[in-house]
């Protein structure tokens, strides 16, 4: 690469030694214990459902806006996508705006959005059309959040999100053109060199630039990991967010053995990750990385307990309730054309469920807190969790906080746990989505 992007000096940033001493055979019981829960708590066993309840006086939502369309896909990606074609996409921005009319007549308000895809940029005229319609119907809306791939930064239309899109997360995955040409991105979206030089050019578009990069891949040596780390620090975003490669059932053929790392690499890895970034940037999450610790990222379950979803694929939580929307485009449209939600399933969960799962949040964004667990769930923490909180504290992932006793700090320790069962989480809910996937056909396009 040429020297625009060499490594960025390290004088600045202060000396940082992560403290992961959890061993190995630890992180596989860990890994085994999530997936029974996984395994548990996300089977399909759900009823069907017409219509999204009212939101509740005094609750906070946020909006979540599914554009599933791509110009390629990318063989590790489980999310919900088609091939582009603009005349479907077309239709399907129209019926997402009339969705949010029907969210709106419900009587819901929003104070962020989040956009996510698919490639929510594919037709930048769209999605500008979208954003002023959900801040016309939504003023109480103060952020909105949304993704691209690199190739898209270079498009003059691109220009239109500016002063509609708050923070624009960019799907880098990596710099060096070794990884990329291994993961079919080299072509598709482009040089190392140039995604930086785009990335760069965009910085003055938007207040908040975020750059997704992603560990754990075949080959990814850690001269390769510090290269990334030193190259996206060069660019100074405001945020980077550092994903570990995600292997589900859909995607273990294509991606392990072949662009996967061995799974021990991982705790190595990500010991390299938090000393390279801890100093520069405050820790928001597990794998996401801010200059402040009060904004905006990918993970919008952990600022709002609950949120609603507009377009085909997208899940709402609502009332201890999770509620799937038609993954088929063709239902989709038709069901907005009748006047009815998106939403054809529903699954109810115990508050035993619920707490486990903020435990999990908690202990992801290292804001678990005692007194959240009082006022949200009237109960004691350490009594009402106390498998959860007795074996977090054996491995060294919990500690009490010498200055406030209702807050638990999560030690680097629990940063990787964090980070691994979110990562278990995440998979299970890539494996929901090929199960929905699966039965459609070339008509649901």
């Amino acid at each position: 690469m040429s020297s625009i992007i060499q490594s960025a000096s390290q004088e600045l940033i202060k000396p940082y030694q992560a403290n992961i001493t959890v061993p190995n055979w630890m992180i596989s019981s860990m890994e085994r214990v999530m997936q029974y829960y996984v395994d548990k708590n996300l089977r399909l066993d759900t009823i069907s459902s017409d219509r999204m309840p009212e939101p509740v006086e005094g609750k906070k939502y946020m909006l979540y806006a599914h554009i599933p369309f791509c110009h390629t896909l990318c063989s590790f990606c489980t999310f919900h996508r088609f091939l582009f074609r603009e005349d479907k996409a077309r239709e399907y921005f129209i019926a997402l705006r009339k969705e949010m009319q029907m969210a709106k007549n419900l009587g819901y308000q929003f104070e962020s959005m989040y956009i996510g895809g698919g490639t929510t940029t594919v037709l930048e005229d769209e999605l500008a059309r979208t954003i002023e319609h959900a801040k016309t119907l939504f003023p109480d809306i103060k952020e909105v959040s949304c993704e691209s791939d690199p190739q898209h930064l270079a498009n003059p239309e691109f220009k239109q999100l500016k002063g509609l899109v708050d923070r624009m997360s960019i799907g880098v995955q990596s710099f060096d053109d070794g990884i990329l040409k291994m993961t079919d991105r080299l072509d598709k979206f482009g040089s190392g060199q140039q995604t930086f030089d785009r990335i760069m050019a965009a910085k003055e578009l938007f207040p908040i630039i975020n750059v997704d990069l992603i560990f754990g891949f075949k080959g990814q040596t850690d001269e390769i990991i510090q290269s990334d780390l030193d190259i996206a620090s060069k660019l100074d975003p405001r945020q980077i967010t550092t994903y570990p490669l995600m292997i589900t059932h859909q995607t273990r053929k294509s991606v392990k053995g072949k662009i996967a790392a061995p799974h021990g690499e991982m705790v190595n890895q990500y010991r390299q990750i938090l000393n390279r970034l801890t100093g520069q940037y405050t820790q928001l999450s597990a794998w996401a990385f801010g200059k402040t610790n009060n904004e905006g990222f990918d993970e919008y379950v952990i600022d709002y307990d609950e949120y609603l979803g507009v377009g085909s694929g997208s899940f709402s939580f609502l009332n201890d309730t999770l509620y799937v929307n038609t993954f088929s485009l063709k239902k989709y449209q038709q069901r907005i054309a009748q006047g009815r939600m998106a939403v054809e399933q529903q699954k109810k969960y115990q508050v035993k469920e619920v707490m486990q799962y903020r435990f999990l949040l908690g202990m992801f964004s290292g804001r678990l807190s005692r007194q959240y667990f009082r006022d949200t769930f009237k109960v004691n923490l350490d009594t009402a969790l106390f498998k959860e909180m007795a074996s977090m504290k054996a491995m060294g992932a919990l500690k009490n906080d010498p200055v406030n006793p209702d807050e638990l700090i999560v030690t680097d320790n629990g940063k990787m746990l964090g980070l691994l069962m979110m990562k278990e989480f995440y998979s299970g809910m890539d494996n929901v989505r090929a199960q929905l996937r699966q039965p459609l056909a070339e008509a649901d396009m």
